[in-house]
């Protein structure tokens, strides 16, 4: 028998640009502003604009060469830091109301919430708390003669979970001046294409999905590209076999899905038929059999073979302190170069497994810089690096062959452990590698940046 519940998913309102806004003491809803950095050039990514600027048929996350020149507007230099505080705010502002437990963190700015148990709590399931609100659920279902108990029942709790989403929304723009739209369905996904698509067309900012809600109201929605989890490639090869909306999928057959998509077939399909079976307690749960970490770059011009190679072995320096703190050890390696746009070059990348899981930067850099000397050209300018360590597991013990000097080892672990301690106490800058202070590496300013932007 299928459990019925009832979540909220809400999402903080161009909420870089709005923090800004709130910053200076203007209305987002009216002030043209865009979050990006004007240090760098025209071809830089706006992290966000108003929602005035939308208004105006501008794309979010467009470049700032984009943006029509009659368009006069404010540039505000990003400040992570302070978005972090207050995305920081309004999650002691959830957690007022609900545990920890029930709250599933998506991003920054947008959290999903498993409101089930808290309707009957906050007393939102009264008679009198439903009718209150004469909104589409109370119209289309609760008021309806066909309907049976458990029919109802589901339209209670959607009309209760909506007035909580309601309740947070007030409450996060009374404290912190943001706004904030939200999504309300009987599951994960119904509650993030509520938010995605139908809050969209509400004067509330609130909308609202069932099943029965979603086959009526999206399953004929265009463009697939809509919909959580169908990028411009999938909604493209769903196309070639005549499928552009939902109810094409849902109704497709399940062996040509499974042949064009493979396991992913089943996600898709459930999601056509407004159905999910993950909740927030089994994403609390969920432990992945193989993990990784990894550290990527975006150079800020084009770099020689060997100053990219400085950075590529700062990038295995983070890596490595990031394992020890941790007590990790890694298996694998993968290093990944892109070329410079004005050469017509692929990225390249190399993989290579480790006879023994370490955490040795000594060692790790030497293989790292072995394989980039030999994969690289060094006559073409690098732009984009990567570097992955996989199949990461817990440091049990540790074992040296007999080209390992023990007391070496033990010495670098005490120094990578002593740079811990270091840079958690004084920041990390306080300590450096020689490398760090050459005039191209990157280390001493990323280390002043969040999410490669300025804190």
């Amino acid at each position: 028998m299928k459990e019925d519940r009832s979540y909220i998913c809400i999402d903080l309102k161009s909420f870089y640009a709005s923090v800004e806004c709130v910053e200076r003491g203007m209305d987002p809803m009216t002030t043209n502003l865009v979050v990006a950095d004007p240090t760098r050039t025209d071809k830089t990514i706006c992290l966000a604009i108003t929602p005035a600027m939308k208004a105006l048929g501008i794309k979010n996350r467009c470049r700032v060469f984009e943006i029509p020149k009659g368009v006069d507007y404010i540039m505000a230099p990003p400040r992570m830091q302070l978005y972090l505080d207050y995305s920081r705010e309004i999650y002691e502002i959830y957690l007022k109301y609900f545990s920890e437990e029930d709250i599933h963190v998506y991003s920054v700015d947008e959290v999903f919430i498993d409101v089930t148990n808290y309707t009957k709590l906050y007393h939102l399931d009264s008679e009198e708390a439903l009718t209150e609100d004469a909104d589409e659920i109370t119209r289309r279902f609760y008021d309806r003669d066909d309907l049976d108990e458990d029919e109802k029942q589901i339209a209670k709790n959607l009309l209760g979970a909506k007035r909580i989403g309601m309740m947070l929304m007030d409450e996060i723009l009374a404290q912190t001046g943001i706004m904030a739209t939200c999504g309300v369905g009987t599951n994960l996904y119904l509650a993030k294409i509520a938010l995605d698509i139908t809050a969209k067309h509400a004067e509330d900012r609130v909308g609202v999905l069932c099943e029965d809600m979603f086959k009526e109201n999206l399953w004929k929605h265009k463009p697939l590209t809509d919909f959580w989890g169908i990028g411009p490639g999938t909604a493209k090869r769903l196309a070639r076999y005549g499928m552009t909306c939902m109810e094409e999928i849902a109704k497709a057959d399940e062996d040509l899905m499974y042949n064009i998509f493979g396991i992913n077939a089943e996600i898709m399909i459930d999601h056509a038929w407004g159905e999910e079976p993950v909740q927030i307690k089994d994403i609390k749960s969920y432990k992945p059999k193989a993990n990784s970490i990894s550290h990527t770059q975006i150079l800020p011009v084009d770099y020689s073979f060997e100053d990219a190679l400085i950075v590529m072995k700062e990038m295995a320096d983070v890596l490595c302190l990031e394992l020890v703190e941790q007590s990790l050890v890694t298996k694998t390696i993968t290093v990944i170069v892109g070329y410079s746009n004005l050469y017509d070059a692929k990225m390249i990348r190399q993989s290579f497994t480790l006879q023994e899981p370490s955490n040795s930067y000594l060692m790790l850099s030497k293989e790292i810089e072995t394989v980039y000397r030999n994969m690289v050209d060094p006559k073409i300018p690098v732009r984009r690096l990567g570097l992955f360590f996989g199949k990461v597991s817990k440091e049990q013990f540790r074992q040296y062959d007999i080209f390992t000097d023990p007391e070496e080892s033990d010495r670098e672990r005490k120094i990578q452990e002593a740079a811990i301690k270091i840079k958690k106490r004084y920041g990390k800058n306080a300590i450096l590698r020689g490398t760090d202070l050459q005039e191209n590496a990157t280390m001493k300013d990323r280390n002043e940046q969040i999410g490669g932007h300025k804190a």
